[in-house]
């Protein structure tokens, strides 16, 4: 299955039994938006609302840090999750979040996932179905948890890649935050980059709907930001979300050798380790 799906290809395949649509939907702290209000208020019918802070580490101080995958398999199979069922993971914003919910199915061995492409915002302006009110409580399933640790990167991991140059850290934030032009959004964290790091917004990567890009733009945005998508790259945002958008990206564009700073900025930049601005 490809990492995207249209909306008419959902649309189309509403009720399926080998289905299961998340709605991860996930909001800056400063945006004041609660996702479980706003998913009991509008959403796919049938969706479930994945909530990317409560399937987490919670005994981390670093937010919505990867859950052990006892906790992730405990929390999906709640949600109807299980082995041989296709997941589409979609938020509220276009895309998101719903790509750090992609990219942990797959770290966690479920490559049956996908993203809705364009998401909420997509669906209601095609003028597809929504429902409203509480969910409906899925079956439970059995979930098997695959742990991949080639996709995820630690502090220390990231720290001798920067020291050695032995990967490329394409950082998702803004061009602002990655200057260190404006605070961070998170108390404690200092603002810039991780020395020799190249910026690529997310927002670059996708079109003005809210859709991922085609191949040839997506390649010319990484070239551009000085990115070689054939050489080993980290991924890195504010917290883990946005990241998964880069890491979509390269998947979307068969590179081999990616890999996602789960702690990103928040744990580096509340380190020791260097920061670069400008």
């Amino acid at each position: 299955m490809s990492n995207l799906v249209s909306t008419d290809w959902l649309a189309g395949r509403l009720g399926a039994p080998d289905i299961v649509i998340l709605d991860a939907s996930w909001h800056l702290p400063a945006a004041k938006r609660n996702a479980r209000e706003e998913f009991h208020a509008k959403r796919i019918p049938g969706a479930q609302l994945f909530d990317i802070d409560g399937t987490a580490d919670t005994s981390s101080s670093l937010p919505h840090m990867l859950p052990s995958p006892a906790k992730f398999a405990s929390d999906v199979k709640k949600l109807g999750v299980g082995d041989g069922k296709k997941v589409i993971c979609y938020d509220a914003a276009g895309l998101f979040s719903a790509a750090r919910c992609w990219w942990m199915f797959k770290v966690f061995g479920h490559d049956d996932v996908a993203v809705l492409d364009g998401g909420l915002p997509k669906w209601e302006r095609e003028g597809k179905p929504l429902e409203n009110g509480p969910a409906a409580q899925p079956q439970e399933r059995h979930f098997t948890p695959r742990f991949r640790a080639t996709m995820v990167r630690s502090l220390a991991d990231v720290a001798k890649a920067v020291a050695s140059g032995s990967a490329q850290i394409a950082d998702a934030r803004s061009g602002t935050r990655f200057r260190g032009e404006e605070p961070e959004p998170r108390a404690g964290v200092r603002p810039g980059h991780m020395p020799g790091a190249l910026n690529v917004h997310y927002a670059s990567l996708l079109r003005p709907d809210g859709t991922l890009k085609d191949e040839a733009a997506l390649a010319s945005t990484f070239s551009k930001a000085g990115v070689d998508t054939a050489k080993p790259v980290i991924t890195s945002c504010g917290s883990g979300v946005t990241a998964a958008i880069l890491t979509l990206a390269l998947s979307e564009l068969g590179a081999k050798d990616h890999a996602l700073y789960d702690g990103s900025w928040t744990e580096w930049g509340s380190s020791n380790e260097a920061v670069e601005t400008g």
